[in-house]
Order: structure tokens, then C-alpha cells, then sequence
């Protein structure tokens, strides 16, 4: 009986690095975490990742063949392979794609994680069936991964799709990137926090928010109150989803996708984001966009959707394996 083709995908984080085999269908046979080290070389986290998995290789050499593997990392490049001097990881500039074809010995691709996790809804997710798509990943900041006609757009320097640096106000708040005014610092878990802090000082209304040290106020504690009516708590979710709408619908006229898919911590939020979301996307499309383009939750399970991205660019690039 011929063996079936899974892939590896690998998603490295500044703290952890998670990887699994994944099945054609979309199926994670097997998932690991370890450590990231990111302080040693690059090289040794990949010798890790090679030791967890032969077990599971040799343990399944009647069944399965590793095809290839989908890397997901920080500031990653595409087009060279190389994951250029990423946050959080001493690693300077390394092409982390030789460094695994050397040592697993199959077909490598990379990409940022923020475009695996776009393939991933497409493939797998809420935007399967879909050729054209927009994912938003909003955690600690803003990822995104655009797809038009079944690809990826990265552009000339493998670096397109950078929704969440496109400036919203030119006087705004200051980016770690340098600039200001992103629409990240708006837009994300941090900037949510940022909004209810500042709303705080402008308004005089009640808010238990008013109760709890600044540094202590999460993006889940606005939620939680806005669910049960607290003005600044909605406010803030709804100035948020303002910004997201607005900047939703200068995309869509770009691009005209099916849908923007909402992934990560903030896509739980539900109505209080996705449905403001749309109301205040549609209210800034012109005519012939109107009501033609979704917004979608993340259609991939939370636990396994980092596993599955990376998965999915090697599912993307090796298919024909």
C-alpha cells in the first residue's frame, strides 16, 4: 500500500516553537511544543524539532512520508528563505529554509506567520472554496495575509500585506515600528487597552474600569465588562471596531475580496467586533461593493490554526507531491 504524504508544519515563536504533522485534509495527526531557546542558534532549535518527530516517523514509516514542511516565523521571506533579524529571537539574519532542508532533508517553504495563517483559512478554515481573501490576525498586534486568485500576494520584497502598519492618523499614537499612527496601535489587544485608558481621562461616566490600575487592565477585562454594559467598555469596542471597518473597506476596494477573515484573541469578541465591524465597513464601501464581502470569524480550531497555517504553505507549494 503506497504511504500518504503529510507535512510538517513549524510555527516559531520568540517564547515557543509549535510544529505537527498534518494530513491533506486538514487533519493534525500529531502536534509538539518546545522551547524556543531563541538565544542559541537556529540550528539547534531545528535539531530539537528533528529529534520529537523521528519518533513519530519511524514509529508510522508504513503509513506516512513526511512530504515537506511550511515554516510560520517573524519577518520571514518567502522569496529568500531568510527570517531577517526577527523580534524577540538573537538570531540576526539566518535562511532558516536551507538550515531545514539540510537537516530534515524534504522541500522547505517560509513565509511570516501572519500569510501561513491566510492559507490556512483558505485551505482549511472559513475561507475554504474561496480564492479571494483578506485574514486579520489580531493578538498583541496586527497580522495580516492577503490572497487574490488562489495566491498570496508578497509583492516585490516578500514583504506585502502589512495591514496593521498602514497609518490611520498621522499624529496618532506611536508605533514600535517607528511610525505613528498604525492602525495596529489602535486595532490589537494593546491598542484596545490604549483606547479605555484614554477614554477614561476624557469621560466622567461610572465604569469599573475606573477601579483597576491602568497596568492592569487587559483587552479580555474590557470585553468582559462591555458584556455587561459598561460604557467605556463598549465605547471602546466600538471606537475600535470603527477603525477596523473603515480601514476593512479601504482594503476591500483594493482588493475585492470574498471575505476578511477575523483570526486570534480579539475574533472571540464576536459581536461586539465582528458585527460593529461590518456595519461600519459597509457604511464606507461604495455602491457596487456593498453587501457582497463577509466578515468571518477564523474557521480553523484555536489550538491547532499556527500548526495548520504553516502546514498549509507546504500543502500549497507541494501539492503536486
Amino acid at each position: 500500500m503506497a504511504l500518504k504524504n503529510i507535512m510538517l508544519g513549524i510555527d516559531i515563536g520568540g517564547t515557543n516553537t509549535v510544529f505537527g504533522f498534518v494530513r491533506k485534509s486538514g487533519v493534525v495527526l500529531k502536534e509538539y511544543s518546545i522551547p524556543t531557546q531563541s538565544k542559541k542558534p537556529a540550528k539547534d532549535l531545528i535539531k530539537r524539532i528533528k529529534a520529537e518527530i523521528s519518533e513519530f516517523l519511524k514509529q508510522n514509516k508504513k503509513t506516512y512520508k513526511l512530504a515537506g514542511v511550511g515554516i510560520g516565523a517573524p519577518n520571514a521571506n518567502y522569496y529568500t528563505g531568510l527570517v531577517e533579524n526577527p523580534p524577540n529571537l538573537k538570531w540576526g539574519d539566518v535562511n532558516l529554509v536551507e538550515i531545514v532542508k539540510d537537516i530534515l532533508g524534504v522541500p522547505v517553504r517560509i513565509t511570516n506567520d501572519a500569510n501561513a495563517s491566510a492559507l490556512g483559512e483558505m485551505l482549511f478554515g472559513a475561507g475554504k472554496g474561496m480564492k479571494d481573501l483578506i485574514t486579520i490576525t489580531l493578538g498583541t498586534g496586527l497580522g495580516s495575509g492577503i490572497i487574490v486568485d488562489g495566491k498570496l500576494v508578497y509583492g516585490s520584497n516578500g514583504y506585502a500585506g502589512e495591514f496593521g502598519h498602514v497609518c490611520i492618523d498621522f499624529r496618532g499614537r506611536y508605533c514600535p515600528c517607528g511610525k505613528r499612527g498604525c492602525l495596529e496601535g489602535y486595532v490589537s489587544a494593546t491598542g484596545i487597552v490604549r483606547t479605555a485608558v484614554e477614554l477614561l481621562g476624557k469621560r466622567i461616566c461610572p465604569s469599573k474600569l475606573r477601579e483597576i490600575p491602568s497596568n492592569h487592565i487587559t483587552a479580555k477585562l474590557i470585553y468582559d465588562l462591555a458584556l455587561k454594559g459598561d460604557e467605556i467598555a463598549l465605547e471602546t469596542f466600538d471606537f475600535t471596531s470603527q477603525l477596523l471597518g473603515v480601514s476593512c473597506a479601504n482594503v476591500a476596494m483594493i482588493t475585492a475580496p470574498e471575505a476578511i477573515i477575523i483570526c486570534g484573541g480579539l475574533a472571540q469578541a464576536g459581536d461586539l467586533l465582528l458585527k460593529k465591524t461590518k456595519e461600519y465597513m459597509e457604511n464606507h464601501l461604495i455602491s457596487n461593493y456593498k453587501n457582497q464581502i463577509k466578515i468571518l470569524p477564523s474557521g480553523i480550531k484555536k489550538g491547532n490554526s499556527a500548526v495548520i497555517g504553516a502546514a498549509a504553505l507546504a500543502w500549497k507549494e507541494f501539492s503536486n507531491i
